[in-house]
């Protein structure tokens, strides 16, 4: 029999203290072959010489603009097999991707749907270790996970489901991006936080070295960042609030539902300077937190207005990530 799942507030606080998962797709590009290794090496930003097998390494796949196609886990399996990981839906981008760039290499490129069992919390290495499943340590910012990876996977015996919400929650207050909202076409890796834990500078060439290589030369120097929000409640709540204010409910601030608010425009000095990408609760701050990529001139702490179409403005914080290092 399957169990109730936890609460937001359950969820919340199993990430803080214990361990709590969900489960959900990803999409899988499956390279094998002799040049296997050798061709992921050259269309990857990250350097994959030496990956041993159940070794994983974050990477970029970047257009030949230095553009962001796709943010990926590269696996490897052995010497002639190795996984791209991205998030579901993006998995044919990557294909069409790595195929455009398959020249006159002994590797064939397979496309597969798996799913992704998300632990969080400080036990999750040790849950993780008892499974003997493909796991892959979570590098959020601040927060402890794991990552298992099968066709088939599946929550392991005892842990207990979460709500997504606060899953998203937790994304956001460690400024993780995400495909679809933070990474999307136009993204540049420096913009986005991403450089020291996807590129190698030592390693050969690959698409979009150029423009990645040129902008560290003058000291990441890009017109805008991926920043933190703090969004202000017009009726503030306990600090200690176990969940979200619920729209509509007597006892909820007269605030805009912010998690369905994307694009919402942040101002400085009646300046626009942003848009938010993605927003949730923070039980921790009492408060909605959310990013955004904001212009450079920007310097975190910044006062700021967020507007909504046909909400009043609201004040705000622009902050350093992750988030709840600077509260």
């Amino acid at each position: 029999m399957t169990s109730q799942p936890l609460s937001f507030a359950e969820t919340y606080a199993a990430c803080e203290e214990d361990v709590v998962g969900v489960v959900v797709g990803c999409d899988v590009v499956r390279v094998t072959g002799r040049d296997a290794a050798s061709y992921l090496q050259t269309q990857c930003s990250q350097d994959l010489a030496g990956l041993s097998a159940g070794e994983s390494a974050e990477s970029l796949l970047l257009s030949p603009q230095g553009r962001v196609d796709a943010y990926v886990r590269v696996v490897a399996l052995g010497e002639e097999e190795l996984l791209v990981v991205v998030a579901a839906g993006f998995g044919d981008a990557v294909h069409e991707r790595l195929r455009r760039f398959r020249l006159r290499v002994k590797a064939e490129l397979a496309q597969e749907q798996w799913r992704c069992v998300m632990l969080r919390g400080p036990r999750s290495p040790e849950v993780a270790a008892l499974t003997g499943r493909l796991s892959l340590p979570v590098t959020w910012p601040g927060v402890v996970g794991v990552d298992l990876l099968a066709p088939d996977a599946e929550l392991p015996a005892g842990v207990a489901t979460g709500d997504p919400g606060a899953f998203e929650s937790i994304r956001i207050e460690s400024g993780e991006p995400s495909m679809g909202r933070e990474i999307t076409a136009r993204t540049i890796a420096q913009e986005a936080g991403l450089v020291a834990r996807t590129v190698s500078f030592t390693k050969g060439c690959y698409p979009g070295q150029e423009l990645v290589a040129r902008i560290d030369a003058r000291g990441d120097n890009v017109p805008k960042r991926l920043r933190g929000v703090v969004v202000s409640l017009v009726e503030p709540l306990d600090p200690g609030s176990a969940a979200p204010p619920v729209s509509g409910s007597d006892d909820a601030p007269s605030e805009p539902d912010l998690a369905n608010a994307l694009g919402a425009v942040l101002s400085v000095a009646a300046r626009d300077v942003g848009e938010l990408t993605s927003a949730a609760w923070s039980p921790r701050l009492g408060a909605m937190v959310a990013l955004a990529y904001v212009r450079r001139d920007v310097v975190p702490p910044a006062r700021a207005v967020l507007t909504e179409d046909g909400r009043a403005p609201i004040d705000a914080e622009i902050v350093e990530l992750p988030i709840v290092a600077q509260r």
